[in-house]
């Protein structure tokens, strides 16, 4: 098959071999990508092996109700938030016990973005029984919004690729 992304293999590919592997149990909660990131690390053929739950939590209620999150938190720094990005996590964590969790949190456009939380802007945070790291991403704000969500899923498999070839002892 063609990639017109140029890359040889995919990277949900290479995360799917780690996962598959180590008998990894991951969990998502996503935001700003909106599933995206779930539907590409469940397009590998036996993902239910190392897929335990995934959740699109868009509202802020959610973000509570499912995985915790503080109204606190929200109300301080906001959704879109290296805060609420851990916060994600962590409750994922919790509510799930997977081995590995990612979480997403941004402004995927072309509206809704400010001065000091840019269309493009993103927050994704990897936790597992050891180890916790969230990273912002600034993507060109002029993309059109599939192509935003493409790209942020992209950065977050990145992330976690690094994270479970990093971390996969821990």
């Amino acid at each position: 098959m063609f990639n017109i992304f140029g890359n040889k293999e995919k990277v949900e590919n290479k995360v799917a071999k780690i996962l598959f592997d180590n008998s990894l149990i991951i969990s998502t909660a996503e935001s700003c990508t909106g599933g995206l990131l779930s539907s590409r690390l469940t397009d590998i053929s036996g993902s239910s092996r190392y897929i335990k739950c995934n959740f699109v939590t868009y509202s802020n209620d959610m973000k509570q109700a499912l995985l915790g999150v503080s109204e606190e938190t929200l109300e301080q720094f906001g959704a879109v938030s290296k805060e609420c990005a851990e916060e994600m996590a962590i409750g994922l964590h919790a509510r799930t016990n997977a081995d590995v969790v990612v979480c997403t949190t941004g402004i995927a456009g072309p509206t809704g973005g400010s001065l000091n939380k840019p269309v493009g802007l993103m927050y994704v945070s990897i936790k597992s029984k050891y180890k916790s790291v969230v990273r912002e991403f600034r993507l060109n704000p002029k993309l059109k919004r599939t192509k935003m969500k493409y790209k942020f899923t992209q950065c977050a498999l990145e992330m976690l690729l690094e994270f479970l070839t990093d971390n996969i002892n821990n």
